[in-house]
């Protein structure tokens, strides 16, 4: 029997660590604003992802229904999804992109990547990620209409993220501070169901779209595997480059599959 107040509680832990979205504090929370047990909150991630998405969707649907082509309205929606986030993601991106390009030792690696600045490689990192992510989502709704657009792009959050947590499960803290230290090793089976739950979510988004026909359980399917390729890819260049993981590492990592999972679509 699944406990309501323990869901809620997880989910709303969920929101308020990897969202800047005005999350509510419920009675029943012993103390909403600790660092969540990401063996808990794991299971919730893909329902996070989906909420997480729901702003970007509605600015998206708002800008095509008001006529605003593709390229715009895409960047309109990928905008609103970067503030839903805090660019949460997108920094760590940055910052594992700074430290793995521009670092020569374990050390100075990890140094760069807790330098709240910028360098070269994370700003061609983020320029990247977004362009792809904007020419990609306008390219969807040129491609496949702004309905399958919308869905993709939910599904897109709601994998990408548990995806992200292939760091935390198959390495261990490249230090001993920070958000990864406290969350990981993450339990085999807490990983195991938030992957899960999050490939259900994108296949039944992915489903319900009927004009992709009988391509639909084939794109996901190479969406899917494609997105794992990547997030297991870039867990083994971690492993390579500081012989852990960081969170900014598991930020990469769900930035990744995102781009992969929503480029598949595009085939």
């Amino acid at each position: 029997m699944i406990d309501f107040k323990a869901f809620a509680a997880d989910l709303l832990a969920c929101l308020r660590f990897y969202s800047r979205l005005p999350v509510p504090s419920l009675a029943f929370e012993a103390d909403p604003h600790i660092m969540p047990d990401f063996s808990r909150i794991a299971r919730v991630l893909p329902v996070a992802g989906v909420i997480i998405a729901l702003p970007a969707t509605v600015v998206l649907a708002i800008a095509s229904a008001a006529g605003i082509p593709a390229l715009p309205a895409s960047g309109l929606a990928l905008a609103a999804l970067v503030a839903t986030t805090g660019a949460f993601h997108e920094d760590g991106l940055a910052d594992t992109a700074d430290g793995f390009g521009g670092g020569t030792t374990r050390a100075r690696k990890l140094d760069i990547m807790k330098d709240s600045r910028i360098g070269t490689y994370g700003g061609a990192a983020l320029v990247l990620s977004l362009g792809l992510r904007w020419s990609g989502l306008a390219a969807l709704i040129d491609m496949r209409g702004t309905e399958a657009a919308l869905l993709i792009l939910i599904a897109a959050a709601a994998f990408s993220r548990p995806l992200g947590l292939t760091p935390l499960f198959a390495l261990p803290p490249a230090r001993t501070d920070g958000a990864a230290q406290a969350a990981g090793p993450l339990p085999a089976d807490a990983y195991i169901l938030s992957v899960a739950g999050g490939a259900a979510i994108a296949l039944l988004l992915t489903l319900a779209h009927v004009d992709l026909g009988d391509t639909a359980l084939g794109l996901w399917l190479t969406a899917s595997a494609t997105a794992f390729a990547g997030a297991l890819s870039v867990t083994a260049l971690s492993y390579r480059q500081i012989g852990g993981q960081t969170g900014d590492v598991a930020g990469a990592t769900q930035q990744v599959a995102e781009i992969v999972f929503l480029l598949v679509f595009l085939t």
